[in-house]
């Protein structure tokens, strides 16, 4: 990792720390635990568009995968916690290869398309054979570890940001070693990555794989934290988000996921007043972006820092 990814990553900490401390609503803190749960499943989108250039439109299939899987696992079957949201991974991660392996010739938006009907699938699953059906159920165990039961938001808070700050350290290592490069050559030519050696049938379903994971672990929290779940909350909306958080915060950085699932996920905020023609807004912050910031909040000021330094050198 470079100095800037560690001054970025310590100031993450800091806030993540002390964020919390600060204040005792409820609601501010369970804002934060939901912009760190859904920063997590957008870091993995991220590599997965932005880094192999994998399209999905699928991640609430995994994200639902990974929240009732662990909600069945340790309410019916009385798992421990951790070992119910290990489980869940496993079994995303299975649906993922499940989903990668006849997707494999497809691309754009093809693959988008295929993707789009998994996380159909899964809802339709879930609304026709999840526990409680369409009313969804309830009764989640909360987190625990090591005989330490977390169940309040405080204390959630400062795991989900946990969760997440190893998950950046572990994606930006990734990135910038062998298996980023070789993702990155996937993303420019699947040709020219096969002629130099690179195996592209089992790196495109490793990076399908691992952005499962990241939604499945997120996925757990979330059943975890709010206790209840029911299909509404993996349906192709969620998907639209993710989409909108990894372009507007930058799609071919880690960062970019991190930052676009905070403002997206504070959004609501102001366009409470808004009522029922917030979806018409969110569709318009996504068409503006595309628009106007391309690459994303992220790679844009960096660009312009970096030629702020560069000028101030000169």
């Amino acid at each position: 990792m470079t100095r800037g990814h560690f001054i970025a990553l310590a100031l993450l900490a800091a806030c993540a720390l002390l964020l919390p401390l600060a204040t005792d609503d409820s609601y501010i803190l369970s804002l934060m635990i939901f912009s760190g749960i859904n920063a997590i499943v957008a870091i993995g989108l991220c590599i997965l568009m932005g880094s192999a250039g994998q399209v999905s439109l699928g991640q609430a299939g995994f994200y639902g995968i990974g929240a009732y899987a662990s909600a069945i696992l340790s309410q019916l079957f009385g798992l421990p916690v951790v070992a119910a949201i290990c489980g869940a991974a496993v079994l995303s991660a299975a649906a993922a290869v499940i989903l990668a392996v006849p997707s494999l010739r497809l691309k754009g938006h093809y693959l988008a398309v295929a993707t789009l009907g998994f996380g159909e699938i899964v809802y339709i699953f879930l609304n026709e054979f999840g526990p409680g059906g369409p009313s969804g159920f309830g009764d989640i165990p909360p987190f625990s570890a090591f005989g330490v039961v977390i169940t309040e938001s405080r204390h959630f808070a400062w795991l989900v940001w946990s969760v997440l700050i190893l998950l950046i350290i572990f994606s930006l290592n990734m990135l910038n070693a062998r298996p980023g490069r070789a993702l990155r050559a996937l993303h420019g030519s699947e040709t020219a990555s096969s002629a130099v050696g690179l195996d592209v049938v089992a790196l495109k379903i490793k990076v399908f794989v691992l952005s499962a994971i990241y939604a499945s672990i997120a996925g757990s929290l979330y059943a975890h934290y709010v206790s209840f779940i029911s299909p509404s909350s993996f349906a192709l909306f969620y998907s639209v988000l993710l989409l909108m958080m990894v372009v507007l915060g930058g799609i071919t950085t880690v960062w970019g996921g991190v930052v676009g699932a905070v403002l997206i996920t504070l959004l609501p905020e102001p366009l409470k007043a808004f009522e029922e023609l917030d979806v018409l807004v969110y569709g318009m912050i996504l068409t503006l972006s595309l628009l106007f910031l391309r690459r994303g909040i992220v790679p844009m000021i960096t660009e312009r820092f970096s030629s702020y330094r560069e000028n101030r050198s000169a």
